[in-house]
């Protein structure tokens, strides 16, 4: 059975620093791309980051670049967030993602077949 495990999330004051991590279990993912989105009550989901299999490429929202940076570990089947410099809106509840084939980041949530269950994220002084 596939799971992705969520972790790190809590509170932060703005201007600090968090890292979420994902581990995988059941299966391997180094072939594919893998992802954070984030998601607020009423909202759709929200792409964050994306990251290649390989761990060479990778994409960031505008909302975050410059300030959050995507990386994953194929060796832990793990993927990870560093969140740097929060704002208050950043304040969700963020998942990870791993696409459902092969192939190159995309920021739409329907190609990720497989996701967490979600980490709390509140940032707030």
């Amino acid at each position: 059975q596939v799971q992705l495990i969520e972790s790190g999330g809590g509170l932060v004051q703005p201007g600090g620093s968090l890292r979420l991590s994902c581990a995988a279990s059941g299966r391997t993912f180094s072939s594919e791309a893998m992802a954070w989105f984030r998601q607020v009550p009423g909202k759709e989901r929200e792409f964050v980051a994306a990251i290649t299999s390989s761990g060479t490429g990778t994409d960031h929202a505008d909302s975050v670049k410059g300030r959050f940076t995507i990386s994953r570990d194929n060796a832990k089947n793990a993927v990870y967030l560093q969140m740097n410099s929060p704002k208050p809106e950043d304040t969700a509840v963020y998942y990870c993602a791993v696409r459902s084939r092969r192939g190159a980041t995309t920021r739409r949530p329907d190609e990720y077949g497989y996701w967490g269950q979600g980490t709390q994220v509140t940032v707030s002084s």
